[in-house]
C-alpha cells in the first residue's frame, strides 16, 4: 500500500496538476480573447454572442467559451437571457456609473487609511507598481501620437492600473476588501467599453498615482485618504466626460 507521500509526488498526481494547469490557460485564453473582442466596440449593443461561432473562430471547444461568457456576464458586458443566449450589453447610464464610483471611493479610501496605518512595507511594492504604470501609459501615449488604437496596449495599461490600486488593499489587510475589489473590478471592464475614445486620462493618472504616493510617504493616513478621494473623483469626471455626460 503507497503512503501519502507517495501518492502525492506519482506521477499521476503530476500529470492530473499538468492537465488542470493547462485547462486553467486555455480558460483564461479564452478569457481574454473574448473580452478583448468586447473591449474593441467592434459589437454594437444588443449583438447575438455564438458560443459555436465563438468557439470555430479561436479553434477551441464551446465549453470554455461558455464559461467566459459566464463570468463575463458577472461583469456586465454581456447579458443572457433564457432560450436566447448571450449578447452584448448596453454601455453604463450615468446612474450606474455614479454608482460604480461611490462604490470606489469608499472601497478605496477606507483601503488606503487601513494601509498608511501600518507597517507593512507598502511604498516599495507601490513605486514598483507605479513604475509598470507609467511605462505603460507612455506606450499608449506613443501609439496615440502615431494615430494608433491598440488594444493589447491599452489592455496592459489597465491592469497596471489595476495592479497599483490592487497593492494599497493588498496592504490593508482586510481580505473581504480584496474580494470586493475583485467585483468592481469586473464592473470597471464595463466603464471602459463605454468610452469608446480609448484612454485619454494617461498624463492625468500618473500624476495622480504619484500625489498618492507622495501622500503615504509622509505617513498621514488623513492626507493618504485626501489624495486617494481625490483620484477616484477626477478618474469619474473624467469618464462621466468621455462617455458624453456634461454632468461630468
Amino acid at each position: 500500500m503507497k503512503s501519502s507521500e507517495d501518492l502525492v509526488g506519482g506521477s499521476g498526481t503530476f500529470a492530473l496538476r499538468s492537465s488542470s494547469a493547462v485547462r486553467r490557460n486555455l480558460r483564461e485564453h479564452v478569457y481574454d480573447s473574448v473580452l478583448d473582442l468586447l473591449l474593441r466596440g467592434d459589437t454594437a449593443p444588443g449583438t447575438r454572442l455564438s458560443i459555436d461561432t465563438i468557439a470555430r473562430q479561436l479553434d477551441v471547444s464551446p465549453t470554455p467559451v461558455r464559461e467566459a461568457l459566464v463570468q463575463l456576464e458577472r461583469t456586465g458586458l454581456v447579458t443572457r437571457q433564457t432560450h436566447k443566449g448571450y449578447r452584448v450589453a448596453p454601455p453604463l447610464e450615468h446612474d450606474q456609473l455614479m454608482e460604480l464610483f461611490e462604490a470606489r471611493d469608499m472601497l478605496e479610501v477606507t483601503a488606503i487609511r487601513l494601509a498608511a496605518s501600518s507597517e507593512n512595507g507598502l511604498l516599495p511594492e507601490l513605486r514598483v507598481a507605479q513604475e509598470r504604470h507609467r511605462l505603460a501609459g507612455e506606450a499608449v501615449i506613443s501609439a496615440f501620437g502615431d494615430g494608433k488604437k491598440d488594444i493589447a496596449l491599452t489592455t496592459e495599461y489597465y491592469a497596471r492600473d489595476q495592479e497599483f490600486h490592487e497593492v494599497i488593499i493588498r496592504h490593508s489587510g482586510n481580505r473581504y476588501l480584496l474580494g470586493i475589489s475583485n467585483d468592481l473590478g469586473a464592473l470597471v471592464h464595463r466603464l471602459r467599453r463605454s468610452v469608446h475614445r480609448g484612454v485619454t486620462d494617461v498624463r492625468e493618472a500618473i500624476v495622480e498615482h504619484e500625489a498618492i504616493i507622495d501622500a503615504l510617504a509622509t505617513g498621514d493616513p488623513d492626507a493618504s485618504a485626501h489624495a486617494m478621494r481625490s483620484h477616484v473623483l477626477k478618474v469619474r469626471d473624467r469618464a462621466l466626460h468621455d462617455a458624453g455626460d456634461e454632468k461630468g
